[in-house]
């Protein structure tokens, strides 16, 4: 028989700062200590995963936070495989909060004989006995329609919104850009918040990887341009666009991006390149050059995550955590003090 009401918090490898800042945002709206379920995700020497869960699971409601980032097939098969654990335990329900979902790049058949692997990831997710998927920023929102079970994508825009306000003095002067036309409707989502300015960078490739050019749709000269998007990865891309921007007439260029991948030589190219600023969420655990880079900057997560866990939990709306009037008082602490 369940004994308690309250959600349960068990976590992998991949993100365990964000896991527990998670849990103590949590104990901080219910008043009393939240942890997280003691257990061990470990590899034996092959690398094999293994799971150990150390409490009574049986009839509780468990979410597992476990972004599937770099190493990605390693933090997928530990996702996985605690989903398993978990309901060959008697959990009651298994949600799977995923900050970051990787192979959501790899949501279309670009060519012949290529897979749809977030397909095949969400298949694989279903099957190991998760029942809800939490995640943020899908790279394609289509791949909700992956799943046949629900999925809750929760948006960075808002929170970033209350970033700017924080930041700038001067909105008028702020225009968002997107840096393909793809992210379009990312941008105009941002922009729409304060009543922004939207300008596109147009990239045309002359080969895969590589950037021919770009041209600014959009009258940038003397603004104070802000970069959106779902993720930078290489950071190519990114501090091209922020530098045809400064060639256009920009006097500032800053990012904000949900998802700091920044795999490669990327901290290297953003602390080379024009850019003023580049904030990323915590999604993905910050390597230390990530950290120690001195135009970069991490903003939480945890705030949206805990309360979101929280309405999933009591059966509560998700969407509403998508206004900005409810996410202020969420953010509390963290922006609007005065």
């Amino acid at each position: 028989m369940k004994t308690s009401v309250e959600p349960k918090l068990i976590s992998g490898n991949a993100n365990k700062t964000l896991a527990t800042a998670i849990a103590r945002r949590m104990s901080m709206y219910r008043g009393m200590r939240i942890k997280l379920v003691d257990s061990r995700v470990e590899r034996f020497h092959d690398q094999e995963v293994f799971v150990e869960v150390f409490e009574n699971v049986r009839g509780e409601d468990m979410f597992i936070i476990q972004p599937t980032s770099n190493p990605a097939n390693d933090n997928l098969m530990e996702l996985l495989i605690m989903a398993d654990a978990l309901k060959r335990s008697s959990a009651s329900r298994i949600t799977a909060v995923i900050p970051y979902f990787g192979y959501a790049r790899q949501d279309r058949r670009t060519k012949a004989r290529t897979p749809i692997s977030a397909k095949l990831v969400a298949n694989l997710i279903a099957r190991a006995g998760i029942e809800r998927v939490l995640t943020m920023d899908l790279h394609a929102t289509q791949i909700q329609g992956f799943f046949d079970i629900p999925v809750d994508n929760l948006y960075a825009s808002p929170i970033f919104a209350l970033d700017i306000a924080e930041n700038f003095e001067d909105l008028s002067k702020l225009m968002v850009v997107s840096p393909d036309v793809g992210g379009v409707g990312r941008a105009r989502e941002l922009a729409k918040r304060h009543d922004l300015d939207l300008a596109i960078v147009d990239k045309r490739r002359s080969a895969p990887g590589e950037i021919a050019e770009m041209n600014v749709i959009g009258d940038v000269k003397g603004r104070t341009c802000i970069i959106v998007d779902d993720m930078c990865d290489t950071a190519g891309t990114l501090c091209k666009a922020a530098e045809t921007l400064i060639e256009q007439g920009a006097d500032e260029v800053h990012a904000y991006i949900t998802h700091g991948v920044l795999s490669g030589p990327a901290v290297e190219r953003i602390k080379g390149s024009v850019l003023k600023s580049l904030v990323v969420t915590d999604t993905i655990e910050a390597t230390d050059a990530v950290k120690k880079a001195t135009n970069i900057r991490i903003i939480p997560t945890a705030p949206i995550f805990a309360q979101a866990i929280l309405n999933i939990a009591n059966g509560t709306s998700v969407s509403s955590l998508f206004e900005s009037e409810t996410l202020a008082s969420i953010y509390q602490g963290y922006y609007g003090n005065d």
